[in-house]
């Protein structure tokens, strides 16, 4: 990291810091916010079509979640801008328990790199309560393409460079192709796609040469022997895929990128809320049918504290930045 880098980031990680405390207030002092909550039902809004990876996990929560509190939990779509209509809908909202939002990575941190102006901020508009999930990148390509390895892709690529593309369906994907040919210097034509099923298609028939791409919409093509994953983007290598190295292990450390399912509320919410919300997810991520739902969508159960989850889109926003600017990507 540079050291303009690391400046960004500490200001960032100041930023969430302030906004966290506008609402980590002891609960004494605001009275026992949730003492009784809920009292009516609770509303999550989530910005992606119904039947996409953040829709199913929001569901699968949100019906546990109706059963541990005994209200009813309604998923709302609010489909538009890459998340921004379904975000901004929950900044607006009052800041009370009952109106929630699902909080995927580009909403919380890739939105805020490549939209100039956004109508909510990422570090100061919510109350962060936990992620619940989150899963590697897997860079794949058509498994009759003549390349076994991420070495033998970056050859192939620089030998035939009027083939060499990659495609995308959204900025996080996007973001990681231009690191990653940042970190190999070989040159990919970006392609954009409008769903994941359509991306999945364009590898299979070879009109994309290789793409980084979440593990739900292409496991079963994986396993069909139609697409191979070349490597992954986490830190440890997937059980879905055990024989692809890690990004690490394929020569390119630092490249760790994971997406993530999450929940946020309100700014101002009061503390006592979240803190009531953020344990019944994590107790809610640890049951056994949910660890195998998220099984399904090759997603991994995961939980961690407001305080942490704030920090972490601190760190990841201007990471994420840098690799927009080397990539001369310019805001919209």
């Amino acid at each position: 990291m540079t050291q303009r880098v690391d400046r960004r980031t500490a200001l960032a990680i100041a930023l969430a810091a302030a906004a966290c405390a506008g609402w980590c207030v002891p609960a004494y002092a605001q009275g026992d916010a949730a003492a009784g909550y809920p009292k009516q039902p609770i509303k999550i809004f989530v910005g992606f079509a119904a039947g996409g990876s953040n829709d199913i996990i929001a569901r699968i929560v949100g019906q546990k979640l109706s059963e541990r509190l005994g209200v009813p939990v309604v998923i709302e779509n609010r489909v538009g801008g890459n998340g921004n209509i379904a975000a901004e809908a929950v900044a607006r909202a009052t800041p009370d328990g009952y109106t929630l939002g699902s909080a995927p990575t580009g909403i919380m941190i890739h939105n805020s790199v490549l939209f100039q102006k956004l109508p909510y901020d990422p570090l100061k508009s919510f109350a962060p309560i936990a992620i619940v999930a989150n899963y590697p990148m897997y860079l794949s390509v058509n498994a009759d393409l003549p390349v076994k390895t991420v070495a033998e892709l970056i050859a192939y690529a620089k030998a035939n460079p009027a083939k060499a593309n990659y495609g995308g369906t959204s900025g996080m994907f996007q973001l990681v192709s231009e690191h990653f040919k940042q970190r190999s210097g070989t040159h990919f034509e970006h392609i954009p796609y409008k769903s994941s099923a359509e991306l999945v298609t364009a590898l299979m028939t070879g009109q994309t040469m290789m793409s980084f791409i979440d593990p739900a919409p292409l496991i079963a093509q994986v396993r069909a022997g139609k697409i191979r994953v070349l490597a992954v983007t986490s830190a440890k290598r997937s059980p879905d895929t055990p024989d692809a190295p890690t990004m690490a292990e394929a020569g390119f450390p630092g490249m760790e990128a994971e997406a993530f399912a999450a929940l946020v509320a309100p700014a101002g919410t009061p503390a006592a809320i979240v803190k009531k919300l953020n344990g019944e997810l994590a107790a809610i991520v640890k049951l056994p049918d949910v660890i195998e739902r998220f099984k399904q969508l090759a997603a991994n159960p995961y939980n961690n504290t407001p305080e942490e989850f704030a920090a972490f889109v601190a760190r990841e926003i201007p990471r994420w930045k840098d690799v927009a600017d080397k990539a001369g990507i310019k805001p919209q």
